[in-house]
């Protein structure tokens, strides 16, 4: 099988399949499952959909970095539990998912899926690294659209967008970004500056939306070059669009850092990661069986293994 790596956006599947399953799927001490039972099921179907051959569940090692919160202190201040001096914000999690964590993170060391995380950054900066220096095709798997940067149909980099629902994926492609948004991808970080995304706690330029924001970057292509032409009087901006920028100033300052993905993060190659799939052996798999019945994980533990097992 030619190589294909496949990245997760993990924290984006765990939550999703939080809340598509009752909380009422619980292992015999009471803990909640459904989050595990839907995560394991999502990758047996994704990897065998689209053949992956590697495999890496990005992990939010810090799903607010403070780096982030300096330049633009609104970024995901909605989902703040609770503040902690000297360490990441605890983000708000329903109990019931919070305890399926640290069982999900040990059921994907079970299953060999490599769990690739980086010290003050989110999943997205470790997808962003991964995404662009691979050589090989690559499937970005996330309900978040900020991840739309990543498509490259040169590159052959695409997203497996999950916003639908895992029964109406869309492959999204650098030719789907520019149909559905009028950019490219390598614009999009800019015209989600400009437009705003509440669920990210980014307010947008006041009076920009979706249209006005594309039509801007297809005429001046960057932000940047953007806030030049609008400081000149025959930039081709007009008088009220610069006001907009102009107020917005401080914000379109700080912003641009904030929603780029990093993309030079110093990651473990996907050797040294692990994510080559191959199917699960020994006690490893012994241990997986067991868990089925333990864990009361009904049959997401045998499609995993089904899956991993086409990998031989």
């Amino acid at each position: 099988m030619p190589q294909r790596l496949m990245l997760l956006d993990t924290a984006s599947l765990y939550f999703r399949a939080f809340y598509g399953l009752p909380d009422s799927i619980r292992r015999p001490d009471g803990t909640p499952v459904n989050a595990v039972r839907g995560l394991l099921d999502m990758i047996a179907r994704l990897t065998t959909d689209y053949p992956a051959t590697d495999l890496v569940a990005c992990w939010d090692d810090d799903w607010r970095p403070q780096w982030r919160v300096d330049l633009l202190p609104t970024y995901k201040a909605h989902r703040v539990a609770e503040v902690v001096p000297d360490a990441p914000d605890v983000e708000v999690v329903p109990e019931g998912l919070q305890a399926q964590l640290p069982l999900i993170r040990h059921v994907l060391e079970l299953a060999g899926i490599a769990v690739v995380g980086a010290p003050g950054y989110e999943a997205d900066d470790v997808v962003g690294t991964y995404a662009s220096t691979a050589d090989c095709p690559v499937d970005v798997v996330t309900g978040d659209r900020d991840l739309f940067q990543v498509c490259d149909d040169g590159r052959r980099v695409r997203v497996i967008y999950t916003a639908r629902g895992m029964r109406n994926l869309e492959v999204i492609t650098e030719e789907a970004v520019v149909a559905k948004y009028r950019v490219l991808p390598q614009q999009y970080a800019d015209y989600a500056t400009l437009r705003g995304d509440a669920s990210d706690g980014l307010p947008g330029v006041a009076g920009i939306g979706e249209k006005t924001a594309a039509s801007l970057l297809l005429k001046h292509g960057t932000l940047e070059a953007l806030l030049e032409a609008a400081e000149k009087p025959d930039g081709g901006v007009s008088g009220p669009v610069r006001a907009r920028l102009s107020a917005a100033a401080k914000y379109l300052e700080a912003a641009p850092a904030v929603v780029r993905l990093v993309r030079n993060l110093e990651l473990p190659t996907l050797d040294e990661a692990g994510a080559r799939l191959r199917p699960v052996t020994g006690d490893r798999r012994s241990q997986l069986e067991q868990l089925a019945t333990d864990w009361n994980l009904g049959g997401s533990v045998r499609r995993i293994l089904a899956a991993l097992d086409l990998r031989e």
